[in-house]
């Protein structure tokens, strides 16, 4: 089965928006990274809905949009060592990275 991101405000679910900031020749390495982490680590834990990368157009940063069932297993994903490992080496990668949790508070689009 095949999930893709939703945006929807009446949707109970929490969105990670992390940004990472690398230096422009590394863009490309992290984002692969990210992508392969997702296939083999994170779309297997509980609660994973999906993830979509980003990359700006400068190639400075990288930006990861995804969807969790809840912010617990948002949580406990962190607390996989498995995971972990993933996101140690993306931070290795990155000059600076900022995860945020968020609910969607509104949605628009042109029907």
């Amino acid at each position: 089965m095949t999930v893709t991101a939703r945006i929807d405000s009446t949707r109970p679910v929490t969105t990670l928006i992390n940004v990472f900031t690398v230096p422009r020749e590394r863009q490309a390495e992290l984002a692969a990274l990210l992508a392969d982490a997702t296939e083999e680590t994170m779309k297997h834990q509980p609660g994973f809905i999906c993830a979509n990368f980003h990359v700006s157009e400068d190639g400075e940063r990288v930006i990861n949009y995804a969807q969790w069932e809840s912010e617990k297993h948002y949580r406990d994903m962190l607390a996989n060592p498995e995971a972990r490992v993933h996101m140690d080496k993306a931070a290795t990668i990155a000059t600076d990275v900022q995860p945020r949790l968020f609910r969607v508070a509104s949605h628009h689009s042109r029907s």
